[in-house]
């Protein structure tokens, strides 16, 4: 069922997709940017269905209770408890260490707002669970959504957020003033 609904999406809105084989991996901290609608998450859910991915996604609980709270877990939504002070990072990572599967998309900018630099949750996350970091993205001109490698961090910040970087310079946002493609 899922995987008609993804296609019936990407068949009205003209939307292409560009995952390859080689980056389907069981598990994975996937970047998902550029993230400036909240057409993102639709175009997003609809590739991984379409290709038989069970992506989760940690959102603000607020979204997973109350009477449509059932919509948001069926699309892959986590919901966290922001008002706590809770350890967002280890409990993502725990999340990938004890599980199987899990493809763990995560907006690196944090809202759908322009701002100064990414957030580098995603970057400890991934450090801890040990994972490769998969470069999920949205490219509104071409209409084209995906991933377009799989990176193994090194350990060298500046390093690993320059190749990051470099790799979302040419793609383009729904709404390009509210995407900042400097991203540390």
């Amino acid at each position: 069922m899922k995987r008609i609904i993804a296609n019936l999406i990407l068949f009205i809105s003209r939307w292409k997709v560009d995952y390859p084989t080689q980056f389907m991996i069981d598990k994975c901290v996937m970047i998902a940017a550029p993230h400036t609608s909240n057409w993102d998450l639709m175009y997003a859910v609809a590739v991984y269905w379409k290709k038989g991915i069970k992506a989760k996604f940690l959102i603000k609980d607020s979204y997973t209770k109350g009477k449509l709270g059932f919509i948001f877990t069926w699309l892959g939504a986590l919901g966290i408890d922001r008002s706590k002070h809770t350890n967002f990072v280890d409990y993502a990572a725990d999340l990938l260490k004890s599980s199987d599967k899990l493809v763990l998309l995560v907006p690196a900018e944090g809202t759908r707002k322009w701002v100064k630099k990414w957030k580098t949750g995603f970057y400890h996350i991934d450090s801890q669970a040990e994972v490769p970091v998969a470069l999920g993205f949205l490219d509104y001109k071409n209409k084209v959504a995906g991933v377009g490698g799989l990176y193994y961090l090194t350990d060298n910040f500046n390093v690993d957020m320059d190749i990051i970087q470099t790799f979302y310079l040419s793609k383009t946002a729904k709404h390009p003033k509210q995407y900042n493609k400097t991203i540390y």
